[in-house]
């Protein structure tokens, strides 16, 4: 949910994680944030373990991965919520934050996911999320500064260079 009306940051949304508690994506203010719609049936599915290196190796340098589950691409993220993050853990060590279940297209998509699509990005445009896996690089002022189409694995040279370069700000 917004905070205020005229909030336009992507870090201006309130959502629930994955046990249900309240976050408030605004305390990741001044972090540079990785946000990505993820699924644990997906072909795509292994990008977890490459989202997992990618915290461990900048999360002390000020890098959040953000995973959201989404079920809206080919039921491919049917589990519960301690279903996701057993899955999680246990297959693929992942010990950054993941949030509650969403839905990321359509009237019924969260008001975080209706902000980022809004927004004009590169390399991918605005616009509906085309599959799982879809991320969204937030810079440490809480402005979108790129977006990477799924099969944009989370090691990919640009997509290094680019949390690199928002972390030295």
């Amino acid at each position: 949910m917004l905070q205020a009306k005229d909030v336009s940051p992507a870090l201006g949304f309130k959502m629930k994680s994955l046990e249900g508690k309240e976050v408030d994506l605004a305390s990741y203010q001044g972090k540079v944030v990785l946000i990505v719609n993820v699924a644990s049936k997906c072909g795509l599915t292994p990008q977890y373990s490459k989202l997992q290196e990618l915290h461990e190796k900048y999360h002390e340098k000020g890098l959040v991965v953000l995973g959201v589950p989404c079920n809206q691409f080919g039921g491919q993220e049917p589990g519960s919520p301690e279903e996701i993050k057993t899955f999680c853990s246990t297959k693929y060590g992942v010990d950054f934050p993941l949030l509650a279940k969403v839905d990321v297209n359509g009237d019924s998509a969260c008001d975080l996911y209706k902000h980022l699509t809004s927004l004009e990005t590169k390399p991918t445009a605005k616009g509906k999320i085309s599959w799982n896996f879809e991320k969204f690089l937030v810079g440490r002022d809480g402005k979108v500064v790129a977006r990477y189409a799924p099969k944009t694995e989370p090691d990919a040279t640009e997509v290094l260079a680019a949390v690199e370069a928002e972390l030295k700000k």
